[in-house]
């Protein structure tokens, strides 16, 4: 691509300077307005700079990762009212033998419930939940944390529902659900194993609770100690309130009709259509509509499609007003994707993203390995500099192309190595990655039981954990 005239090109590099800066420091002095409203501010930029034109701008926008971002969303919401994350929750303390054994239970259940419902949804659900288990157990937070994030993401990275940049990365490859799981799940899982080694083996003192100082089981009921978990953007109190206003008003109409001596039937639509007296059936059907869905992008559907059906299903079987559920959705993140499509897409017409990948592409042969050690080098410095979705975006084409010249093979390993790199490239630092960020945001806040996750106790076992878990991972992941 040939650079554009040197007006433009200093214009685009300074509107994606100026995204660059509020994506990665949201609370800037000089312009706090946060990630969603700065990206909205570098697209902007891009049209009125000229860069690109509005029909451009809204062609930049890819829909298709919007729809799928906006249905994983929600089903995330259906499942957390399902209590599918109090469960899990339980599984953690289940017979637990002690602090080593609970660091690889949240490494475990962490990566589980992040390749399904995404990694920023599982820090957001469990981070207190793990923090008041370190507490009432007597044991130092800071470990717990570490291995609830970096787990995360590495989980994450298994499916193309794991994060968002695997969203972007699946709709634009056209890798499918099976081709995506098989080549990266291999990856994913000796990594998560040499992740919960090096926390147990840096962290193994802290760990180390005298006999008599760490309670064997934290109790889930009565106590004090009764965890209900906080939906990513509406308080739990707030949830509850809005069912117990459904029931109590059924209970109402029900009462009401039997009063007028009118016969009760409970699978009336004028009652419900389902009885939410039922919860189990309820759970039941929220479960069965999951697991379809992911049957169903096993089987190779269309991923946006299969997962705003799912939603849709849900909100169906749910028989009330949708609106609490989509209260739940992070629009901010929809709005943060729709500038920064338009931003990347700008800053790729200035021409200097295809300048510098042509100085690189020589040193980065995928059939190489001194070629996909420089492609990683370059992939996880650029996911901490300018963060993974944009890197994803920048890459993506670029190096699929090249690779595709080599062999059809090697460009579906290609989008792989980005996929795996970019996310486990999150947990060099605290600012790596979005659930980072989540958990150390969410510690902090508990009440009475508060804690700060600085960034140099996290660069200090991310910097190992980033470069062992990396390396281990190219070399098992098939194309």
């Amino acid at each position: 691509m040939a650079m554009a005239a040197y007006v433009k090109l200093i214009l685009g590099s300074v509107a994606f300077s100026i995204f660059w800066v509020l994506a990665v420091f949201p609370t800037v002095p000089l312009l706090p307005i946060g990630r969603a409203a700065g990206s909205l501010l570098g697209g902007i930029l891009m049209v009125i700079f000229q860069i690109l034109t509005v029909d451009q701008a809204y062609q930049a926008i890819d829909l298709s990762i919007l729809v799928l971002l906006f249905g994983t969303m929600v089903v995330s919401g259906y499942l957390e009212r399902a209590d599918a994350f109090k469960y899990l929750g339980k599984l953690l303390t289940w017979k637990s033998k002690g602090a080593k054994d609970l660091i690889c239970r949240i490494c475990l259940i962490s990566a589980i419930s992040s390749a399904l419902f995404t990694n920023d949804t599982s820090c957001m659900v469990l981070t207190e939940f793990v923090l008041k288990i370190a507490r009432q157990n007597h044991l130092p937070p800071q470990p717990f944390l570490l291995a609830l994030a970096s787990s995360a993401n590495i989980g994450s990275t298994a499916t193309p529902i794991g994060n968002p940049q695997n969203l972007v990365i699946a709709t634009q490859s056209g890798v499918s659900f099976g081709e995506f799981l098989i080549g990266i799940l291999p990856a994913a899982m000796v990594g998560l194993v040499c992740n919960a080694l090096l926390l147990i083996f840096m962290y193994g003192d802290l760990l180390s609770v005298k006999k008599g100082q760490q309670d064997s089981t934290v109790a889930f009921n009565g106590d004090g100690v009764d965890h209900q978990f906080s939906p990513a953007t509406m308080s739990h109190v707030e949830t509850t309130n809005v069912d117990s206003v459904h029931h109590e008003s059924l209970r109402n109409r029900v009462n009401s009709k039997q009063a007028m001596g009118a016969a009760e039937v409970p699978w009336s639509l004028n009652g419900a259509y389902w009885d939410h007296r039922n919860q189990k059936l309820w759970k039941s059907c929220v479960y069965i509509v999951v697991v379809g869905m992911l049957v169903s992008l096993l089987m190779g559907f269309n991923m946006s499609g299969t997962a705003i059906t799912a939603a849709l299903a849900l909100m169906i079987l749910d028989f009330k007003d949708a609106v609490p559920c989509l209260e739940k959705v992070s629009y901010s993140l929809l709005i943060f994707f729709c500038g920064m499509f338009v931003t990347v897409q700008g800053f790729n017409k200035t021409g200097i993203p295809s300048a510098l990948w042509e100085l690189m592409e020589p040193y980065a042969k995928i059939d190489e390995i001194s070629g996909i050690v420089v492609l990683a080098l370059v992939i996880l410095v650029l996911s901490n500099l300018v963060s993974n979705v944009p890197t994803v975006l920048l890459l993506g084409a670029r190096m699929a192309a090249s690779a595709a010249l080599i062999s059809t093979a090697y460009e579906k390993k290609a989008w792989l190595i980005l996929a795996w790199v970019s996310t486990v490239a999150g947990n060099l630092s605290l600012l790596g990655s979005a659930a980072n960020l989540i958990v150390c945001e969410q510690a902090s806040r508990v009440p009475n039981l508060g804690y700060t996750l600085t960034f140099w106790n996290h660069l200090k076992f991310g910097v190992p954990s980033t470069l062992l878990v990396t390396a281990i991972g190219l070399l098992l992941l098939k194309s």
